[in-house]
């Protein structure tokens, strides 16, 4: 009995380790990652950051060249319309060497005997105009009485129109003299070190109600028209600048709903397209490819209390819709992949990875709607590796 007992033991030991051995050999599961396949409402979208901006930006510009005196206006001072935002002063005069300054005061000087000369010459003309109206009073009197004759009294009457005539000239020429004088002691005034009349001042008004956005030219500087000074908007009135790549655009269109976030608050805001800008631009993006880029133009729908923290230039993520689909089966993007120009994923079944084709409808971001090949509750392969095959075991990790 003992030596039948340890047979049957010797057995057991053999069988078991035949056994062990086979099971080793045997290929392993390999483990993946698995996805439900569920069945709902499928929503694609362009997803881009973007940055907030003022609708309506007023740039406040020097009107004319000269001396801006110190802004005193900062970022974020409330403005009203017509208040004076900045003043601009005469430019000064360039300096004058002692031989520029001798040549103008000589030239004042020249400016004032040719006013003198041009006195003397008024007084002159009144004396001539005053006798010729005597003589021409005297030509009359004689003629009336038969002692002189017509032609007398024609020339009379011509020398008095001459003489009133020179009398205009002369106090023409006095008058051009008299604002020589002035424009040559002007001209030396400007380099006076000690004025007797403040400079004039030019305000620059605010053209609308706002807060100030930025000061460009914050310390009193020399400017010249057109040079920018600070830019003045309304805080609240924001709009959002997606730039999408032009192929996205195209799917585009007014009034599709956005999703907005990842923009410093706790909430997600709900915004509206706009416009899509006609025109793209190129932009070098991060891995140095030129792109063509369109502007999209976002409205901000949400309740201004839900934003309140936004302001100019602020970024964040958008979630534009172009497309929607209720009742679609959807997969993760992850488990589909390509063998020729058709769609495939994997399906655990019992066990073991079996490929199936599929119809794809759409995939946006990290989901995809399929309108043939799967339905709702199987279980797919996510990211399947190069060692998954037709009818392989797989497990879940």
């Amino acid at each position: 009995m003992r030596i039948i007992g340890g047979r049957a033991v010797l057995v057991l030991i053999a069988a078991a380790a035949t056994a062990l051995t086979v099971w080793s050999l045997l290929p392993r599961p390999v483990p993946v990652e698995t996805a439900v396949v569920t069945k709902g409402t499928f929503v694609a979208a362009v997803d881009e950051d973007g940055k907030t901006r003022i609708r309506e930006r007023y740039v406040v510009a020097a009107p004319l060249a000269g001396r801006l005196t110190r802004v005193r206006l900062k970022a974020g001072d409330a403005v009203e319309a017509d208040d004076v935002v900045a003043t601009i002063l005469p430019a000064p005069a360039p300096f004058l060497d002692p031989r520029a300054r001798q040549e103008t005061q000589e030239r004042l000087g020249a400016a004032e005997a040719n006013r003198e000369r041009t006195q003397a010459a008024v007084q002159r003309a009144q004396a001539q105009s005053v006798q010729a109206i005597a003589d021409l009073d005297r030509v009359r009197t004689l003629v009336q009485r038969g002692a002189s004759t017509t032609q007398a009294l024609e020339h009379s009457e011509l020398a008095a129109r001459v003489a009133e005539r020179d009398l205009r000239a002369a106090e023409f020429m006095d008058h051009a003299a008299e604002h020589e004088v002035q424009q040559a002691k002007a001209l030396l005034a400007r380099h006076d070190t000690n004025p007797t009349s403040p400079p004039e001042q030019w305000p620059v008004l605010a053209p609308v109600s706002g807060v100030v956005l930025n000061v460009k030219q914050k310390s009193e500087t020399p400017v010249q028209p057109g040079m920018t000074i600070l830019e003045i908007g309304d805080a609240r009135d924001l709009e959002i600048v997606v730039d999408a790549l032009s192929t996205d655009a195209v799917e585009i269109r007014p009034g599709a709903n956005v999703t907005i976030d990842h923009w410093g608050g706790p909430s997600v805001l709900i915004g509206g397209v706009r416009r899509v800008e006609p025109a793209a631009f190129t932009k070098i993006s991060t891995l140095g490819v030129e792109e063509q880029r369109v502007n999209v133009i976002v409205d901000i729908i949400s309740p201004p209390q839900e934003w309140a923290g936004l302001g100019d230039m602020f970024q964040l993520d958008t979630h534009i819709s172009v497309f929607r689909q209720d009742d679609a089966i959807v997969v993760p993007s992850g488990a589909l992949f390509r063998i020729g120009s058709g769609w495939n994923v994997y399906v655990v079944r019992n066990g073991r990875a079996e490929r199936r084709p599929i119809d794809l409808l759409r995939r946006s971001g990290r989901f995809a709607a399929v309108s043939n090949g799967l339905q709702p509750g199987e279980t797919v392969i996510v990211y399947p590796s190069d060692r998954i095959t037709e009818g392989i075991r797989v497990k879940a990790r």
